[in-house]
C-alpha cells in the first residue's frame, strides 16, 4: 500500500462486549463484508473491516444476564470513556490512520456507534465519519443533529460507498450521490433516494475478501463466515418490524447459481455449514424449489440452516428443504394469544405455528423458534398464553426478546401517540432484553419484570438442555467430546468441534 493513499477503516461497534468482554458478535459483519469488498474491487483505496464486538475468548450468552448484571455494566461501559473497549478502538484507529471511517449503526448499538465517531474525530478532526446501517435508514436527516457524524448513508450502501469515496478523493460535491444526507454550509441536505440493486448476483462475496481487510482474520473460528444473503426484502408487514423501510417489500432474488458459488467458496475454506441470513428464506415456492434443487445438485454435503415463516411451512417445501441439507430451521412465533397475533399482522394463528412446527420436527429438522413478550396491548392473560406456548411448543431452542420499538417504526410512532415515549427517549437504554423495557399499557414494570424474569432463567436453562440433545441427535461421537470440553462457558467450543472447525 502506498503511504499517501487514501484508507477507509468499516467499523462494527462493540454492542455484547459491553455488557461483558467474553459475550461478542462471533461473526463477520455481512454488511461491512459486502462494503469493504466492494471498496477493494472498484476503488484504489486502502479498506480494513474492524468488528470491535468481537474477541475470540468467546462465552455463551445467557439472557437473564443480559438483563441483571450485564445491563450494568453495558450502562457504565457507554458513560465512562476510560474502559479498556474504548481504549481498544482508540489504537486501531491510530494505528491504521484512516482519511474516512465508516460506522455501522443499529439502534441498539447507536449510542455506541457516536461514542467510536467522537473518538474518531478526536483523534484526527479531518477525518470524515460516514454512517450507516438501520438506525441511519430509519431517522434519515436525524442523523445529523450529532456533529461528529459528517455523511448518512440511507439504504443499500454498496454502489453509495465507492461513489462517496470517488467523491472524497477527487474533493468534489456530493450533489449527485443518491441515498445520503450530508450538510452543506451548515445546512443538512437528503439527496435523493437510491434506487434498489437490481441485479444481486453483481455484487461481491464478503468472504472472498475478508483475509485481505478484516483486522484479527486469523484469530476468527470459520464459522464467523457461514452467513449469506439469498434475497433482500420480505413481503410480510409485520407491525413492529423496520425491515421493509430499509429493504422494501418487494423481494430481489439473487440466482441459484450464484448462491451456489458462494458457498462452493465457503466449503473451499472448510466450512461444512452455512446459514442463510434473509429475514424470509426463499419466499416463493418457487424460488425454494430452484435454490434447493440447485443445492442438491452442486453442493450435496452442505448443511445449512435459515428462517422460515410459519405461511411457508408445509410438507412439500420441508421435505425438499430436508432432502437438500437443510437441518436447522428458525421460526418467528412471537405470541402465544392470536389476539396479540393478529394486531402485530403476523396473519398466522397459534395453532397454525404449533402445526408447523411439528412438521418441522417430524422431518428431523432442529428448530428454533422466536417469541416477543410486552407488546402495547399484552396483558397478563396475553403473557399467560404466551408462555404457556413457549412450554408446550415442540422445538429446541427458544429466542426471547422484550418488545422493542425502534425509531423510524410503526411501532414506535404509535408508542408517542399513546404517551409512551417521550422527546427525551433515550435509544441506547432500550434493546431485546433491556430490563427497563415495558411499552405495555397493560402491565407496570415492576409488575412486568417479576413475569418475565422467571421466563428469562427457564429459557436459559431450557435452551442449555436442548443444545446438549440437539447435538446429540447428530453424532454422539461429537456429543462425547463437546462433554469433554463442557456446555457452559465453553458451550462455543463444543458447537466448532459439531461444526467441523
Amino acid at each position: 500500500m502506498k503511504q499517501d493513499q487514501h484508507k477507509i477503516l468499516l467499523i462494527e461497534p462493540p454492542f455484547y462486549r459491553l455488557f461483558k468482554d467474553t459475550y461478542c458478535l462471533e461473526r463477520y459483519p455481512l454488511s461491512l463484508g459486502y462494503l469493504g469488498g466492494e471498496i477493494r474491487k472498484n476503488t484504489t483505496w486502502g479498506v480494513m473491516v474492524y468488528n470491535a464486538d468481537f474477541q475470540p475468548d468467546v462465552e455463551f450468552i445467557r439472557t437473564s444476564y443480559l438483563t441483571g448484571i450485564g445491563f450494568n455494566n453495558y450502562i457504565n461501559n457507554l458513560n465512562d470513556l476510560s474502559r479498556k473497549i474504548w481504549k481498544e478502538i482508540e489504537l486501531t484507529v491510530a494505528e491504521y490512520r484512516p482519511t474516512v471511517v465508516g460506522i455501522s449503526a443499529k439502534s441498539q448499538n447507536f449510542k455506541s456507534a457516536l461514542i467510536v465517531a467522537g473518538l474518531v474525530k478526536k483523534l484526527n478532526e479531518q477525518a470524515v465519519v460516514i454512517m450507516g446501517g438501520a438506525h441511519p435508514s430509519m431517522v434519515g436527516t436525524d442523523l445529523l443533529n450529532y456533529p461528529e457524524v459528517d455523511i448518512g448513508v440511507i439504504g443499500e450502501g454498496e454502489i453509495t460507498i465507492v461513489e462517496l469515496l470517488n467523491a472524497i478523493e477527487a474533493q468534489g460535491e456530493l450533489d449527485d450521490i443518491q441515498g445520503i444526507v450530508y450538510r452543506r454550509h451548515g445546512q443538512v441536505i437528503r439527496n435523493p433516494q437510491r434506487e434498489l440493486i437490481a441485479n444481486l448476483d453483481s455484487l461481491c462475496f464478503p468472504h472472498e475478501y475478508a483475509p485481505e481487510i478484516l483486522k484479527d482474520y486469523n484469530k476468527y473460528p470459520k464459522m464467523a463466515f457461514k452467513n449469506i444473503f439469498a434475497i433482500r426484502g420480505c413481503p410480510y408487514n409485520c407491525f413492529f418490524c423496520g425491515s421493509r423501510n430499509i429493504w422494501s417489500r418487494k423481494v430481489r432474488f439473487r440466482s441459484p447459481e450464484n448462491v451456489v458459488k458462494e458457498i462452493k467458496g465457503l466449503e473451499k475454506i472448510g466450512l461444512k455449514y452455512i446459514h442463510f441470513d434473509d429475514d424470509t428464506f426463499g419466499v416463493s415456492p418457487k424460488y425454494i424449489n430452484g435454490l434447493c434443487n440447485a443445492l442438491m445438485q452442486h453442493c450435496p454435503g452442505i448443511k445449512w440452516s435459515c428462517e422460515i415463516p410459519v405461511q411457508l411451512v408445509n410438507e412439500e417445501n420441508i421435505s425438499l428443504m430436508k432432502d437438500a441439507g437443510c437441518f436447522s430451521i428458525q421460526m418467528g412465533i412471537e405470541s402465544g394469544n392470536n389476539d396479540i397475533l393478529s394486531l402485530i399482522r403476523k396473519n398466522i394463528t397459534i395453532e397454525e405455528a404449533l402445526d408447523a412446527c411439528d412438521l418441522i420436527k417430524k422431518k428431523g429438522i432442529a428448530l428454533q423458534v422466536f417469541f416477543i413478550v410486552g407488546f402495547l396491548q399484552d396483558t397478563e392473560e396475553t403473557l399467560r398464553d404466551t408462555i404457556t406456548a413457549m412450554r408446550k411448543i415442540k422445538c429446541d431452542a427458544i429466542s426471547y426478546s422484550i418488545f422493542t420499538p425502534y425509531p423510524g417504526t410503526e411501532a414506535f410512532e404509535l408508542c408517542k401517540k399513546k404517551g409512551m415515549i417521550g422527546d427525551d427517549y433515550d435509544v441506547s437504554l432500550y434493546n431485546h432484553q433491556s430490563p427497563v423495557n415495558n411499552f405495555c399499557m397493560n402491565i407496570p414494570l415492576e409488575r412486568f419484570r417479576k413475569i418475565v424474569d422467571k421466563v428469562e432463567k427457564q429459557i436459559d436453562r431450557k435452551n442449555l438442555h436442548r443444545v446438549r440433545r440437539i447435538l446429540k441427535l447428530f453424532d454422539l461421537t461429537t456429543f462425547k467430546k463437546i462433554q469433554q470440553v463442557g456446555i457452559g462457558k465453553s458451550l462455543k467450543k463444543g458447537l466448532r468441534i459439531f461444526m467441523g472447525k
